[in-house]
């Protein structure tokens, strides 16, 4: 009983909260000139976003190399 109470918390947290701002782009500016951009921008945002941490990665990476920290199996 608790489990599938989890899970449909979960569900609800989804469709009621994290969507929300996915619903509002698709109900309002679907019909929009500007509607593909401005829906796509998130992707990009999440891209952006992903392209930072993995140059970040690969420099710290670097680093532990130069330094020879890296763990060696």
């Amino acid at each position: 009983m608790i489990a599938s109470n989890i899970f449909r918390w979960i569900g609800s947290l989804f469709t009621e909260v994290l969507f929300l701002p996915f619903e509002w782009l698709r109900t309002n500016i679907a019909n929009a000139d500007l509607g593909w951009w401005i829906s796509n921008a998130v992707n990009w945002g999440f891209l952006l976003v992903l392209l930072v941490l993995f140059a970040y990665w690969m420099k710290e990476s670097r680093r532990f190399v130069k330094e020879g920290t890296e763990d060696r199996a």
